[in-house]
């Protein structure tokens, strides 16, 4: 009996084309990649954490090089591949829980880059000047050319916020490595203070909604005098250091406010009643609009840098409070607060912007942009060309940043699974049954 169970198991394996195993002996052979840790998935038959060498500066190797953390997981050798384009650290793929939206809908491998510069895949020593948006392609290229060898499927790229920006930056770069690509929520900013966020603010949701959201934001202003001990004691809880007043940082929580508030869908009911005490406003202020954003020490130092170099980001309106602000202007407020100490100063290149723009408008590359309605980082959405019949654009009602296909409206959702199907290489055998 435990024979036949044997036999039966193993040759279930066979069918997949690989034994428990095999695919970390494949890993091993492949070039660059410098270590192997196998971990635990609820979800994947093999799951393994490698290490890949890269350039730091891919047009002059001699620069030195750097391991980029990568995460690979395993459907099928002949499966679709997705190619996850994480804009920041990587930590989180890590969990046995883990499982990427794509992956799930087309029962596919997954392929994880943590993005250089955070977590586990800085270089050392820390040199800015090699954290570039066409380094970052080229390390994804890598990676891809790697493990295109081991994986025969179709590839896909795919990313969330800065990383469907990495999507995008990866597509414009080398538009021939993946088939098809789904970024989500993905701006392509203009400019340091790209200047639509503001007017975006101004129109998102129901007049009624705009001046619940603002007049909280006077009330924080109006009481500046007794929540600014309030702030200090949480910052110092928190071991929170910053580059100005704290009057002035809690002048920018403030502005903040409503762009997290939308960013993440917050409903106006949580907003406290404006007779509130203290301690309830700065309590919803500091969940909404923390001052650990613009902390000196704060982890995401190597966005900022990308930001204010070639991505882009927005700016505040001032206006409607100006009566109560420290501050005089919020004009340049990204390099004063939010760069990391060493990244100097770093002037806005516009090059990325329009390499991406030109790139998607000449040219008809298979890509779905999923947007939330009433996200602010939607006003920077990708433009909409005419006659693209490969770009298909799905904005969620009321939707926010966790906009996504599987919380989609049944209808939307089944449009974006027909297309995703019709996309996929329907003579492969390997993909039927695959949505």
């Amino acid at each position: 009996m435990r024979r036949s169970f044997l036999f039966l198991f193993l040759s279930f394996l066979l069918s997949l084309g690989v034994v428990a195993g095999e695919i970390r002996e494949r890993l091993a052979l492949l070039k660059d990649i410098s270590a192997i840790e196998e971990l635990s998935s609820e979800y994947y038959q093999e799951k393994y954490l490698v290490r890949i060498t890269q350039p730091v500066d891919h047009k002059h190797p001699e620069a030195g090089s750097f391991t980029q953390r990568v995460v690979v997981c395993h459907v099928g050798l002949d499966r679709p591949t997705v190619v996850v384009t994480e804009g920041y650290g990587g930590g989180y793929a890590l969990s046995p829980r883990y499982r990427e939206e794509l992956s799930g809908l087309l029962n596919a491998n997954i392929v994880f880059a943590e993005h250089r510069y955070f977590l586990e895949s800085t270089p050392e020593p820390l040199n800015w000047d090699y954290l570039t948006a066409e380094n970052s392609a080229y390390d994804l290229h890598h990676i891809v050319a790697t493990l295109r060898g081991l994986y025969t499927g179709q590839w896909i790229s795919t990313g969330i916020s800065k990383g469907g920006q990495t999507t995008l930056i990866y597509r414009a770069f080398f538009p021939d490595d993946v088939a098809f690509s789904v970024p989500y929520v993905a701006p392509l900013c203009r400019g340091v203070e790209d200047g639509r966020h503001e007017g975006f603010l101004r129109k998102v949701g129901t007049r009624a909604e705009r001046r619940k959201i603002e007049a909280f934001q006077t009330e924080i202003l109006k009481r500046k005098t007794s929540l600014l001990p309030r702030l200090e004691a949480f910052c110092r809880e928190k071991e929170l250091t910053f580059g100005l007043p704290i009057a002035e940082i809690l002048d920018y929580c403030v502005l903040e406010y409503s762009f997290a508030f939308w960013q993440w869908g917050t409903p106006v009911s949580a907003i406290p009643p404006l007779e509130s005490e203290d301690e309830q406003l700065f309590k919803h202020l500091i969940d909404i609009s923390g001052p650990d954003y613009f902390a000196e020490n704060q982890p995401n130092g190597s966005f900022f840098v990308q930001a204010a170099r070639e991505l882009g980001y927005y700016g505040y309106d001032v206006r409607p409070f100006r009566k109560y602000l420290t501050i005089q202007s919020a004009q340049g407020y990204l390099a004063k607060l939010m760069l990391p100490p060493g990244a100097g100063a770093i002037g806005f290149d516009p090059a990325l912007y329009e390499k991406i723009h030109h790139f998607l408008k000449e040219n008809d590359p298979k890509i779905i942009y999923i947007y939330g309605e009433i996200d602010p980082w939607s006003a920077a959405h990708v433009p909409v060309f005419k006659k693209k019949k490969n770009s298909h654009f799905f904005f969620q009602a009321r939707g926010s940043h966790r906009a996504r296909i599987s919380n989609m409206p049944e209808k939307i959702k089944a449009k974006i699974l027909k297309q995703l199907d019709e996309w996929l290489d329907k003579s492969s055998p390997s993909n039927e049954g695959r949505l």
